[in-house]
């Protein structure tokens, strides 16, 4: 047999490296600073009304900041969300993006602005993120709230849901939307956290006479939902930033790639777990390669049964 030659070696190595560096251009520059994507699902979950239809608008893990997350991207984004006339618009939290490099730094004082010009029928809520706790100094080492965030949020017109539950009600039919408090609030050493959730508290608000959803910022907490709550919407986990052939390298969940990204069924309780729309540098790199920065549309009944 006979072997290539140095030469013909060198020039596949040269065109391999620069394969790889074109990827890498792609992943750090274009696809998450310029593509958006609307991420449709449609079901009804066993725990869901068939002949009750409603769609949720979900944006996750905005971490606004220079390069890949400008204050004119999020209000494009906004105007976005907003055309797609969703029922109901949430926010599964991780606004700010305190590891970028803006000068000066942008915080929830800045985004939440441009988040409060969502417009849906039945309110924009939102949950906070892990970030929102993390980024905020004083509120890690006293071991508590409120957070920056908090007083953010609660100088616009977006609703905090913190362990908490509302009744909404759509054209004389009801359900439950819960808020859980994020499960890894405050960092505790390498790999220890303590959280600030209460799913048996923020269960024990609803009542029985109507379907309920969760929001939950981390996806881990899926395995103990029962089967009471129709929908659980996380985000968190950026689909891990980079997906190849459904499969990412690294996901920040104690599941792996369980709950990564998409719509996960389990038991016959459902998941939508969404892809977020910034990128964080802190254990993933700060690329998107396969998973676009995405709004989640949910419809879920069907809108025949209900005429």
């Amino acid at each position: 047999m006979r072997l290539p030659s140095r030469r013909t070696v060198l020039k596949t190595i040269a065109g391999s490296a620069a394969s790889l560096a074109g990827l890498g251009g792609y992943a750090f520059a274009v696809e998450p600073c310029f593509r958006l994507r609307v991420q449709r699902y449609a079901f009804t979950p066993p725990a869901w009304p068939r002949d009750f239809p409603l769609t949720i608008a979900a944006l996750a893990d905005i971490h606004v900041g220079e390069p890949h997350m400008s204050l004119d991207r999020v209000a494009a984004i906004v105007e976005a969300t907003n055309a797609l006339r969703a029922d109901l618009i949430v926010l599964l939290g991780d606004y700010a993006g305190t590891d970028r490099v803006s000068r000066p730094p942008l915080t929830w004082f800045n985004v939440v602005p441009r988040l409060a010009v969502l417009k849906a029928p039945l309110g924009t809520f939102a949950i906070l993120g892990n970030h929102e706790w993390w980024d905020d100094p004083v509120a890690q080492r006293l071991k508590r709230g409120p957070t920056l965030a908090h007083e953010a949020l609660a100088a616009s017109s977006i609703q905090l849901l913190e362990n908490d539950a509302v009744r909404l009600d759509k054209e004389g039919r009801a359900f439950w939307l819960l808020g859980l408090g994020d499960q890894i609030a405050f960092l505790q050493g390498w790999k220890r956290y303590e959280g600030i959730d209460d799913l048996p508290g923020t269960l024990a608000k609803v009542a029985a006479d109507a379907p309920a959803i969760l929001l939950a910022h981390e996806p881990d907490i899926f395995p103990r939902v029962p089967p009471r709550v129709s929908l659980t919407l996380s985000g968190h986990t950026h689909g891990g930033q980079v997906r190849v052939f459904g499969w990412s390298p690294v996901v920040p969940s104690a599941y792996g790639n369980r709950y990564a990204y998409g719509h996960v069924v389990e038991q016959g309780r459902h998941l939508v777990v969404s892809g977020g729309l910034g990128t964080v540098s802190a254990g993933l790199a700060p690329v998107r390669l396969g998973v676009p920065p995405e709004i989640v549309l949910i419809e879920l009944g069907d809108r025949t049964a209900s005429t």
